[in-house]
């Protein structure tokens, strides 16, 4: 998902950098240092491990203490316990079964606890130095870790995982630090802008995103050539942050809070043709009764041909009740009855089907009021085709301005590779992106979540196609 997106996120951090290390080698202002280049979509990887090391350590320190505790307190442990308890500190390192001399067994308890700290501490490091038994040796290692610990653990040479996330490419630094000033970012940002536009972006959307990232850089202080990968990736994905994530009540939370008034929750489909409301119907339909609730559909479209065969073959394939009329109908008596029959049989969901029309066809236009007004639905949601980009967001600002939409769900929305609809059309119209149709299936569905979509958006090829996330 969304690749174009991706690269121009990342190409922007390449040219800051190509920019200010061009500019302090002129100044005779760069030397290279020890350690590697972090790639772009690396921060986030490494902030999530680090929570998670983080929690890790939290939940073991309540064990060790106890442990040391015990050690020092027990009046009743014998010795061979205590070096049974020194072995375990030093991971294995001394054998239990290798006796001290019988005047080194009566050793105190203050002794041993002496002997131990320097284990302990080993313990807490998660062995990235080894153990060693001369003090020496252990400060001077701890010194060297010390002196590169600006590189963001990049210490952890060792694990596989930092192998994977950082480049072969050496690391750079400034003798003196480099600020970044709007000269820095004037070619860089106008080219991201031209890039977002061309990855159907809304024009309203690509500026918000440029000033953003602006604001957030200018100014910054850069010592090393990883800090400006850094600043950008941050700077990028809190600008993406503000545009995607619109406030507004789930389908679901509005589904309870009916349910509990006794009412349905009626909800009404309106879009142009070939977007795939009707198939999206009949994945709602069987997301909520997957979730226990009662759905029934109302066939509104009577118009185009196969229309009303299409929605009942989904009704029939998910399990719910389909009203409908015959073919010319007033689309309006067909959503009012499926209203009246949910309060009637104690559903929770009416979901209505209506004709595609383009937003200027002003007949039609009118017919989808005359269908507001009579089944007085809670939610009115557009449908819309993500691969349309631009187009489907264009559309949707039509729609809005005629019944005045209540939420989005898009289409498409796994293949789409340049992310332009799925990143501007709530931005544009103001009103959140509900569900994105992600594949073929009933299943094939997900609920919208802001912080799911950012991850998508600023993770590498492979890691975000996962619509049970979150």
């Amino acid at each position: 998902m969304f690749e174009s997106l991706k690269k121009k996120f990342s190409r922007t951090s390449d040219k800051l950098e190509e920019e200010l290390i061009e500019e302090a080698q002129e100044e005779n202002n760069l030397e290279e240092e020890s350690g590697k280049k972090f790639s772009f979509f690396s921060f986030g990887r490494k902030d999530k491990k680090e929570e998670e090391d983080s929690k890790s350590d939290v939940a073991e320190i309540p064990q060790e203490v106890e442990s040391i505790q015990e050690t020092d307190t027990s009046d009743d442990e014998t010795s061979d316990d205590k070096d049974e308890k020194s072995g375990f500190w030093s991971f294995g390192k001394k054998s239990s079964d290798n006796k001290e001399e019988p005047q080194e067994e009566e050793e105190s308890a203050e002794e041993i606890q002496e002997e131990e700290e320097p284990k302990k501490s080993h313990f807490w490091s998660r062995n990235k130095e080894e153990d060693t038994e001369e003090s020496e040796d252990a400060d001077e290692k701890t010194e060297e870790k010390k002196s590169r610990f600006w590189s963001r653990n990049k210490d952890n040479d060792s694990s596989e995982e930092n192998d994977e996330d950082e480049e072969s490419s050496g690391m750079f630094s400034f003798i003196t630090a480099k600020t970044i000033s709007e000269k820095h970012l004037e070619d860089i940002l106008w080219e991201l802008e031209m890039g977002l536009l061309e990855g159907d972006v809304a024009m309203e959307v690509a500026s918000a995103v440029v000033d953003s990232v602006k604001d957030d850089l200018v100014g910054r202080k850069i010592k090393r050539s990883n800090d400006i990968t850094e600043y950008t990736y941050n700077a990028l994905r809190n600008a993406v942050a503000e545009i995607i994530d619109i406030p507004g009540k789930s389908m679901t939370e509005m589904i309870e809070a009916k349910k509990a008034q006794g009412e349905p929750l009626v909800v009404m489909f309106v879009g142009i043709n070939g977007t795939g409301k009707t198939t999206t119907i009949g994945k709602l339909a069987n997301y909520y009764l997957k979730k226990g609730y009662t759905p029934v559909i109302a066939a509104a479209d009577t118009f185009r041909a196969g229309a009303i065969e299409q929605v009942n073959y989904h009704a029939d394939k998910v399990g719910v009740k389909l009203i409908k009329h015959q073919k010319g109908s007033d689309p309006a008596a067909v959503a009012f009855d499926a209203v009246e029959h949910a309060k009637a049989q104690g559903k929770e969901l009416v979901l209505i089907d209506t004709a595609g029309r383009m937003q200027t066809n002003t007949n039609l236009m009118d017919e989808m009021k005359k269908i507001k007004r009579v089944a007085k639905p809670d939610l009115v949601v557009f449908v819309g085709d993500a691969l349309t980009g631009n187009d489907a967001t264009q559309q949707a600002s039509k729609f809005n301005e005629a019944i005045d939409l209540d939420g989005v769900i898009l289409t498409k929305a796994d293949a789409d590779s340049k992310g332009g609809a799925s990143l501007s059309i709530g931005y544009v119209i103001k009103k959140p992106i509900l569900f994105l149709g992600m594949g073929q299936g009933y299943d094939d569905i997900k609920e919208y979540d802001a912080d799911w979509m950012l991850n998508q958006l600023f993770s590498e090829s492979g890691e975000e196609v996962n619509i049970n996330e979150a």
